[in-house]
C-alpha cells in the first residue's frame, strides 16, 4: 500500500475537497487527485464522489476513512514519542466536555504552561461526547458519568452536588431545601436523554418510587435556564452550572445525596500521547 496516496486520499476525506487537502499537503492540486485516482485504481474501488468542487465518500471510503484515521493517529503518536523529552511547544488538544464550568479553570492552566499548543472544545451531553472520543474526533473527554468500558482510561477530577432550581416566583423559592416526595407531581423541565444531572435524579426518583411530570425536555443547559425562568417547570442542575440569576433559586434535596462526578476519559490506547499526557498530569497538580 502506497503511502503517499492513503495520504492523499485521508487528506481529501478528512478536508472535503482537493484544493484544501493540496493546502493541507503543501502539493499542487493535480497531485492529490493523481495520487487518490491511482489509489482507486490499485483496487479497482471507487472511494469519493466528484461533483464539481463537492467531495463526498462512497461508503467503502467512509470505511477507509475509519482505518486511515487511526493510521494517521499512531503516526502522530509515534512522532510525539520521539520528541517527548522536549516541552511542548506545538501540537493540538481536542477536548470534549459535558459542560464549560468543571473544564475552563483547567483550560487556562493548561493554555498558559503550553501556549504553543492549540486546543478546541466541542460541547455536548456526555453520551455524545464519548462517541466523539470513540470516533477519535477528540483526545480527552470531560464528562459526569462513564460506564466500565474497557476502551476507556478514566480519572475523577471533581465533584458537585446537584440541586434543582425554580424561578424567583415559586412556592419554594424562599426555602433552603425539599424532600425528594415533594416533587410527586411537580411540572419539570429536563435535560435531553443522556444528560448526566437527568440521570442521577431519575434513578433516585425510580428508587424511591417519586414520579415528577416531565412537561418538557431541552438540549442545552441556557434554554432549560429560560424555561424555568418563565416558569414551565423546576429544573435540575449541578451547582455550578446555574451561575449568577436573579430570576433563579437553588434548592438541596435534604435527603438523599445527589453528587454529580467529573472524570477526565481518553482511550486507553492513545494514554501515551503528549498533549493527553500532560493534560492529566495538570489535572493531577491542580486537584
Amino acid at each position: 500500500m502506497n503511502h503517499a496516496q492513503i495520504r492523499a486520499f485521508h487528506a481529501v476525506a478528512t478536508e472535503g475537497s482537493f484544493t484544501k487537502a493540496a493546502r493541507l499537503l503543501g502539493v499542487s492540486q493535480p497531485a492529490v487527485t493523481i495520487q487518490v485516482r491511482a489509489l482507486e485504481e490499485a483496487y479497482g474501488v471507487s472511494l469519493l464522489h466528484r461533483s464539481g468542487q463537492r467531495v463526498t465518500l462512497t461508503y467503502l471510503g467512509e470505511g477507509l476513512l475509519e482505518y486511515t484515521r487511526r493510521i494517521f493517529d499512531i503516526e502522530q503518536e509515534a512522532d510525539e514519542l520521539l520528541t517527548a523529552a522536549r516541552e511542548l511547544r506545538g501540537g493540538h488538544l481536542k477536548l470534549g466536555a459535558d459542560g464549560p464550568y468543571f473544564v475552563m479553570g483547567l483550560l487556562a492552566t493548561f493554555i498558559a504552561r503550553y501556549p504553543g499548543v492549540r486546543v478546541t472544545v466541542a460541547m455536548g451531553n456526555s453520551q455524545s461526547v464519548l462517541r466523539d472520543l470513540v470516533e477519535y474526533r477528540t483526545d480527552v473527554a470531560v464528562v459526569a458519568r462513564i460506564d466500565d468500558d474497557r476502551r476507556f482510561y478514566a480519572k475523577p477530577y471533581s465533584r458537585q452536588r446537584v440541586v434543582i432550581f425554580v424561578p424567583c416566583e415559586h412556592d419554594w423559592a424562599k426555602r433552603k431545601s425539599i424532600k425528594l416526595a415533594e416533587l410527586e407531581g411537580q411540572p419539570m423541565v429536563m435535560r435531553e436523554q443522556g444528560s448526566s444531572t437527568r440521570q442521577i435524579l431519575e434513578e433516585v426518583l425510580k428508587k424511591a418510587g417519586v414520579a415528577p411530570r416531565v412537561v418538557m425536555e431541552i438540549g442545552s443547559r441556557e434554554a432549560l435556564h429560560e424555561a424555568v425562568a418563565a416558569g414551565l417547570g423546576i429544573g435540575v442542575v449541578t451547582e455550578s452550572e446555574l451561575g449568577q440569576d436573579d430570576r433563579l433559586a437553588t434548592l438541596k434535596i435534604s435527603d438523599v445525596v445527589l453528587e454529580a462526578r467529573e472524570f477526565l476519559v481518553c482511550l486507553k490506547e492513545r494514554q501515551s500521547v503528549r498533549t493527553v499526557q500532560a493534560f492529566f498530569d495538570l489535572a493531577d497538580e491542580n486537584k
